[in-house]
C-alpha cells in the first residue's frame, strides 16, 4: 500500500475498532485503540468481551471492555486518554463515560477528581452527588468547580461588565445634560449636522445629547430564577457564574434564586461562584408558580426590574397559577425573560405547551448560549423588545 492509503487504514482501524478491519495496531495507536475500546466498544453497564478487561476491570466476550467499579482502572484510563486526546476530546469521553458507565459515584473518590479534566458537565455531576461527598472529596470537587468558574470567568466576565455597564450609560442617556463634561459630542454633532452652519464653519446644536449625572443609586434591579432539576445542570452552573458577575457591576441589584420543589435564596454567595453553585441542589422536581410567588415579594420597582427565568418548563407545580402570576408581573411592568437553557448543549428538550402560553403573555421562551448572554442583558437593560431580540439571535444560528 501507499503511504496515504496506510493512513487511511490506519484512521479507519482506529474508527471502527478491530472487528470493522482486522488491522494490528501498535505503538501509541495501540494506547489510543485500547482508551478508545475500553468506552465505545462495549454497551451500557460495561459489558465487555472473553477474557479481557478493560479500566473498569470487568471481563468479557472480545475487545469490548467497560469502565466498571475499580477506581485504579478508572484512574489510569482517564490518564491514558489526556496522554492522547486534546482536552475538548477528554471532556466529552468523559461525559460520554459518567453517561454510559455510571462513574458518578467514583467521583466520590478524590483521587479520581484528581485524575479527571475539569469542564461545565462534570461540575454538574459533582453538584448533583455534592450532598453525599464526604469531607475529603467535597474540598476536591470544590476545587474543580473553583477551576471551571475561573476559566468561565476569564471568557465571559469582562464582555458582560462591558455590555450591561454601557447599556445602563445608554439607558440613562439625556437630552438635558447637567455640566459640560456629560455632553456626548460626537452624537450631539451627529444630530445637529443639518444645523451646520458653511460660513462659521460649525454646527449650532439645538439639541444636546448626553449622560445623565452619575449616581451611586441602583439603576435596574436583576433576578435570575435558576430551575434547579437534573436536565438543567450546564445552565445552572453558568447561571452562576454570570449571577456573581452581575452582582460585581455597582449600577446593579442581582439576587440568584434556584428552585426545585423549594426555593433556595443564593443571594447573599454572591460574592463567590462556587458558593453559589455548592449552594444548588440539583436533580430535584420543579414547581416554577413557588419560585416565581419568592420572587415576586422580592420586586420592590417593577418598571426597573428583569427577571429571568432559565427553566426548560416542566411544571410539577399549578401550571394556571404559574401563568396567571406571569401575566400579573408583566402587567405590573416586570420585564420577564424566559430562556429554555443558558448552555452550549444545543437544542433544549423543553414543555412546548407552557411555551406557546408565555408567548400568548407576550414572552418568548428560548435557549441562549453563553455567549451571547451579555447581548441579551444590554438589550433587557435598555428596554428592547427581547422577542425581536431573540428572533434575530435564532436566525442567526440557524
Amino acid at each position: 500500500m501507499t503511504g496515504g492509503s496506510d493512513e487511511r487504514m490506519r484512521r479507519w482501524r482506529l474508527v471502527l475498532g478491530e472487528a470493522g478491519t482486522g488491522q494490528p495496531l501498535s505503538g501509541a495507536d495501540a494506547g489510543i485503540d485500547a482508551a478508545l475500546a475500553a468506552l465505545y466498544d462495549s454497551g451500557p453497564g460495561g459489558q465487555g468481551g472473553a477474557g479481557q478487561a478493560g479500566p473498569g476491570g470487568r471481563p468479557g466476550a472480545g475487545r469490548q471492555a467497560g469502565l466498571g467499579a475499580s477506581a485504579p482502572r478508572v484512574a489510569r484510563w482517564l490518564g491514558d486518554i489526556r496522554t492522547y486526546f486534546p482536552a475538548s476530546v477528554v471532556q466529552v469521553m468523559q461525559k460520554d463515560a459518567i453517561e454510559r458507565f455510571g462513574l458518578t459515584r467514583l467521583l466520590l473518590e478524590p483521587e479520581m477528581l484528581d485524575a479527571v479534566e475539569p469542564d461545565v458537565h462534570l461540575v454538574g455531576t459533582l453538584l448533583s452527588l455534592s450532598r453525599v461527598m464526604p469531607g475529603q472529596a467535597r474540598e476536591s470537587a470544590r476545587a474543580v468547580v473553583r477551576a471551571v468558574t475561573r476559566d468561565l470567568e476569564r471568557r465571559l466576565a469582562q464582555r458582560t461588565r462591558s455590555a450591561v455597564t454601557g447599556a445602563l450609560n445608554r439607558a440613562s442617556r439625556t437630552s438635558r445634560p447637567r455640566r459640560a463634561a456629560d455632553i456626548d459630542w460626537d452624537r450631539t454633532i451627529r444630530a445637529n449636522l443639518r444645523n451646520y452652519l458653511p460660513e462659521r464653519r460649525t454646527v449650532v446644536p439645538e439639541r444636546l445629547v448626553g449622560y445623565a449625572r452619575k449616581q451611586q443609586a441602583v439603576a435596574r434591579d436583576v433576578i435570575l430564577c435558576l430551575d434547579q432539576s437534573g436536565s438543567m445542570a450546564s445552565s445552572v452552573v453558568y447561571a452562576g457564574v454570570f449571577g456573581a458577575v452581575l452582582a460585581s457591576v455597582p449600577s446593579l441589584r442581582t439576587s440568584v434564586v434556584a428552585f426545585d420543589t423549594s426555593v433556595t435564596d443564593l443571594t447573599g454567595q454572591l460574592s463567590d461562584p462556587v458558593d453559589v453553585l455548592f449552594g444548588t441542589q440539583l436533580g430535584g422536581g420543579t414547581d416554577i408558580n413557588q419560585a416565581l410567588a419568592y420572587c415576586q415579594r422580592l420586586i420592590t420597582r417593577p418598571a426597573s426590574t428583569i427577571l429571568i427565568l432559565v427553566s426548560d418548563l416542566y411544571e410539577g407545580g399549578d401550571r394556571d397559577a404559574m401563568l396567571r402570576r406571569v401575566a400579573d408581573l408583566t402587567a405590573a411592568g416586570t420585564q420577564v425573560i424566559a430562556l429554555l437553557a443558558l448552555s452550549d448543549d444545543g437544542a433544549p428538550s423543553y414543555d412546548r405547551e407552557n411555551a406557546a402560553a408565555l408567548a400568548e403573555l407576550g414572552i418568548t421562551a428560548f435557549a441562549c448560549t453563553p455567549d451571547a448572554f451579555a447581548d441579551l442583558m444590554a438589550a433587557a437593560i435598555e428596554h428592547r423588545d427581547i422577542t425581536q431580540w431573540a428572533g434575530k439571535y435564532q436566525a442567526a444560528q440557524a
